[in-house]
């Protein structure tokens, strides 16, 4: 069994319930019996419909925002990155200069002996 499925389903397995009752119709079911209430039945699920638009109406505005605060957390940890990209090609391209020059030194040292 892969190590990461244990810590995984150890993570998922307390909010199992949470995703259950979320996925459970909500919403108001016909009764045969219900018939003289038509009008009131479909008040109840109108007012329900609506209820749930403007859960998720607030629920996509939240995301939104959480989306806006990731993209922008990426973008500033993409500039560090780069900058520090650029920092270690700098001292690569020293350290290649130093290193070639080193070998000269050596070389020159060689041949005068």
């Amino acid at each position: 069994m892969a190590g990461w499925l244990i810590p995984a389903l150890k993570a998922v397995i307390p909010h199992v319930g949470d995703i259950l009752s979320a996925t459970k119709p909500v919403f108001t079911k016909k009764k045969p019996e219900v018939a003289a209430n038509q009008p009131d039945l479909v008040q109840q699920q109108i007012a329900e419909l609506q209820s749930v638009a403007q859960q998720q109406a607030a629920h996509i505005k939240e995301l939104a925002a959480q989306l806006e605060n990731t993209v922008s957390a990426l973008e500033k940890a993409a500039q560090i990155a780069e900058g520090r990209l650029r920092r270690v090609l700098i001292f690569t391209a020293l350290s290649a200069a130093f290193a070639i020059a080193a070998l000269g030194v050596a070389f020159l040292a060689a041949l005068t002996r």
